[in-house]
């Protein structure tokens, strides 16, 4: 490792200013800091120091996510192996079939391997294609303003892959992740400066662009000529009792045993995340408090007054469980980018989106999944939101001086 240390510390005087190759001095950076900790440090008083750094941060997030992508990969080749089982399927076809089929690796529904390494062969050509189409845009923006290559992309690139269903077109993630990374972020200015979470962004656009491929009963089972709605759906037509009939239970929901997206289905694995988010300092729990008591309250007061909705009715641990609500309410709501800033904020923030999903779910049947479309409408009032709280702050600072 110190011959590469040595290696790189005589090639940076050409990327640096004033270098051959000043052009493509963020690449360099980007390469550099990715297999080395950074030489900018605090040296000492009076500059506070802390050990977690934006590159720590961002291995946090991964990490709690981690739970979610495993769910992603057993769930995801669950769903399929059980639904070529029930429609007599011995091969799953294509290049993934050769390959399950080359190393003997089988269609069983309950084998761990067998399921988790079929969902593997979907989970990973769409996170690559992510990782790369996304990256190259970074990249191209970075040498153009000449700024750093910011870490927080492979956070982005992950959770964009996690909320999209496992049989999307890969064209089509290409150009969700282009359409995030380049109108959600660098429009703006780059990491710090987007108003929308780049991820939601680029799925809120696949899904209005091509909705037949982002919804809709043939998009959750990687299964070819297989339907099936995923529970929230059932629910927004049928409602609880509409869903229960079809044996889903709030267990399996909860579990994240139901089709649905690559990682939004289990709610445990995304409580699990949120808990080290919470307890490493990484996540606000005030805007995840938040989103669950403004979801609570709002299906609380539905069911009181009941009304002709199917989604009426349901109760607030259904709408904790279905869709992507526990993924969004942790790990999408919580961006320290486009999320509030005050304490007072967060907690409005938080509200906001709870209210939003559950009076879009029941109000609006044919978009069931809203905590997508609330967390981006609040993204567009979090300045707002705390502008009004330090006003307000700066009130009552001058009525006590009064």
């Amino acid at each position: 490792m110190s011959r590469l240390r040595n290696q790189l510390d005589r090639l940076e005087r050409h990327f640096a200013k004033g270098g051959r190759y000043e052009k493509f001095g963020a690449l360099f950076e980007m390469v550099d800091t990715l297999l080395y900790s950074p030489k900018d440090i605090t040296a000492g008083a009076p500059h506070v120091r802390d050990a977690v750094d934006l590159k720590r941060v961002m291995i946090l997030v991964v990490i709690a996510a981690t739970p979610c992508v495993l769910m992603a990969l057993w769930n995801t080749g669950y769903q399929a192996n059980l639904a070529m089982a029930g429609m007599g399927l011995d091969s799953a076809g294509g290049w993934r079939g050769s390959v399950l089929d080359l190393f003997a690796i089988g269609y069983d529904p309950d084998s761990v391997m067998a399921s988790a390494i079929h969902g593997l062969l979907y989970f990973l050509p769409i996170y690559l294609i992510t990782l790369l189409v996304g990256g190259a845009w970074e990249v191209l923006f970075a040498l153009q303003r000449n700024h750093e290559v910011n870490e927080g992309f492979l956070v982005t690139s992950l959770l964009y892959a996690l909320i999209l269903p496992p049989d999307l077109p890969w064209w089509q993630v290409a150009v969700g992740i282009s359409f995030g990374v380049v109108i959600g972020k660098e429009v703006f200015g780059g990491t710090g400066k987007n108003i929308l979470n780049p991820a939601l962004l680029g799925r809120a656009f696949l899904y209005f662009a091509y909705p037949a491929e982002i919804s809709g009963d043939a998009a959750w089972v990687a299964v070819d000529g297989y339907t099936g709605a995923t529970a929230l759906a059932v629910a927004a037509e049928s409602g609880i009792a509409g869903l229960t009939n079809t044996g889903a239970t709030w267990m399996s929901a909860f579990l994240g045993t139901t089709p649905g997206s690559l990682g939004e289905t289990s709610t445990l694995a995304a409580l699990v995340g949120g808990a080290l988010l919470i307890l490493s300092g990484v996540a606000s729990w005030r805007i995840i408090l938040g989103v669950f008591i403004g979801m609570v309250i709002t299906a609380i007061l539905f069911n009181a007054v009941g009304g002709s909705y199917p989604l009426g009715t349901m109760p607030w641990y259904w709408h904790l469980v279905l869709g992507g609500f526990a993924f969004g309410m942790v790990f999408m709501a919580t961006d320290p980018v486009t999320a509030a800033q005050t304490d007072p904020g967060r907690w409005v923030f938080g509200l906001l989106i709870g209210a939003l999903t559950v009076i879009v779910r029941v109000t609006n049947p044919a978009f069931p999944e809203a905590i997508m479309m609330a967390i981006l409408f609040a993204n567009l009032f979090a300045p707002v939101i705390d502008q009004i709280v330090i006003r307000l702050h700066l009130r009552r600072r001058q009525r006590r001086h009064v």
